[in-house]
């Protein structure tokens, strides 16, 4: 079984900066982590990697530093890996990064299964996933806890929905988000580190990609970010004293004060 893993390298949530030119992430030079969802989406991969054989390939675009990542996938038990970096790559919305992303599987020869994070903690809009596999007319099942069965042709999962659980399968190739239920990532072992540090990834700019370069960056990002700014900090509400009926004579008269009523 061949699985492919997308992931995307974050900000740390305590460092996260807006360039106000661009109205972007900044990324450079600013501590990052691996996207926590997509840990749960390269377990996964390994899983299925021990039970049924296969290969499993982590990918992922963004600039230089995103290798560290990669090299944390390998670490954990990945075969391989490959960055989608480029210039031209930058500023893309979740459109233009899906089809960039959709580019890199093709590159690859496809995949039996592509596993996704159910969403970045960055943008939290839950869109990369199913882009790709839009982009690759493939089929897709989102919010996934647990893969009940799967062989050559066909994948029968549970997934999350509002008040339950919904049992849904399709055939294969196929695309799947997970989400943190579906399994306890592991630590990188000695070996897998020791083994990532000789690993060289892969780099893959538009031109190896054979991308159209209207559909990336910010060339082809539809939507667009007007304005960024720091909400206002509200005064700090109070508690009235007194019974419920001062309480209530006290809330009129301020009321009555502010012109409300």
């Amino acid at each position: 079984m061949k699985v492919i893993v997308c992931i995307k390298q974050v900000p740390d949530t305590t460092e996260v900066k807006i360039d106000p030119k661009t109205n972007t992430l900044i990324r450079e030079g600013v501590p990052s982590i691996i996207n926590p969802f997509d840990t749960y989406a390269i377990e996964e991969g390994i899983r299925l990697k021990e039970t049924y054989g296969g290969t499993v390939t982590v990918i992922s675009m963004g600039p230089p530093q995103v290798k560290e990542s990669l090299k944390e996938a390998i670490a954990m038990g990945a075969d391989d890996a490959y960055l989608l970096s480029d210039r031209a790559f930058a500023g893309s919305d979740t459109l233009a990064t899906s089809y960039t992303l959709a580019s890199g599987v093709r590159f690859l020869g496809g995949a039996d299964l592509i596993i996704c994070g159910k969403q970045a903690i960055d943008g939290d809009t839950a869109q990369v996933g199913p882009g790709i596999a839009e982009e690759l007319d493939i089929p897709h099942i989102t919010y996934v806890k647990k893969i009940r069965q799967i062989d050559n042709s066909r994948i029968v999962v549970e997934r999350m929905v509002e008040g339950g659980i919904e049992v849904a399968s399709t055939t294969l190739p196929a695309l799947i988000t997970v989400v943190k239920d579906i399994n306890q990532p592991r630590l990188p072992s000695l070996k897998g580190i020791m083994r990532a540090k000789r690993t060289e990834i892969r780099v893959l700019g538009a031109f190896d990609l054979g991308v159209d370069q209207t559909r990336t960056g910010l060339d082809g990002s539809p939507t667009e970010v007007i304005k960024i700014f720091t909400p206002e900090v509200r005064a700090k509400g109070e508690m009235l004293d007194g019974d419920v009926e001062q309480q209530a004579r006290t809330l009129v008269e301020r009321l009555k004060e502010a012109r409300v009523i």
